[in-house]
């Protein structure tokens, strides 16, 4: 399936069409279900508001929409009030970007980067499993390879960065070990 035949609604701005395989099939829930003990809807159907994404992702609301004004996120299916609307897949993807801050400290850029090349993957997991053709699988697992080595490649260089800050680190620890032998030295000379 080309990359362009993903609804509009649904992709990030700077990036070719983007896929939320459950987007057109979900229906909207009813925007009565009753809020929580903290004030919060519960998800109905398969989506969750905000309030819901945001205390399970561990995200802010205003984080949540910075996320998709940046296009990071897609914009949410919205109710006919206008609250946001948030599929699994959204939320799957707001732990993935979590996680890529918070463990590896990408970049949003970098980030936007890594969620582009794994939903990519997506849609050639999604068409190597229609393809019977051994051939043309073979062209999808080449395709796959080539979008998890540019991963790699991102991580590879995240953590080259992060061993130089490492190694930085270690040898002024080093220098301040060698200066504390130094001082403490001169101090039993000078007392001694």
């Amino acid at each position: 399936m080309p990359f362009d035949t993903f609804p509009a609604h649904r992709r990030l701005k700077g990036a070719s069409a983007m896929p939320s395989e459950d987007a057109a099939t979900l229906s909207a829930p009813p925007d009565t279900a009753a809020p929580d003990a903290g004030g919060a809807r519960p998800p109905a159907g398969d989506y969750a508001r905000i309030e819901h994404v945001a205390q399970r992702t561990g995200l802010t609301k205003r984080t949540l929409r910075y996320y998709e004004e940046i296009g990071l996120l897609a914009p949410p299916t919205r109710t006919e009030g206008g609250y946001r609307l948030y599929s699994e897949a959204d939320v799957q993807r707001l732990m993935r970007i979590k996680r890529l801050k918070d463990l590896l400290g990408f970049s949003l850029a970098e980030i936007r980067e890594m969620a582009n090349i794994e939903e990519r993957r997506e849609q050639v997991r999604a068409a190597w499993h229609r393809e019977t053709d051994p051939h043309a699988r073979l062209t999808w697992l080449d395709h796959s390879e080539e979008l998890m080595r540019g991963q790699l490649r991102l991580v590879e260089e995240k953590l080259a960065g992060l061993e130089e800050m490492r190694m930085g680190l270690r040898e002024r620890l080093a220098t301040l070990a060698r200066l504390r032998e130094e001082l403490h030295a001169a101090l039993a000379e000078a007392e001694g």
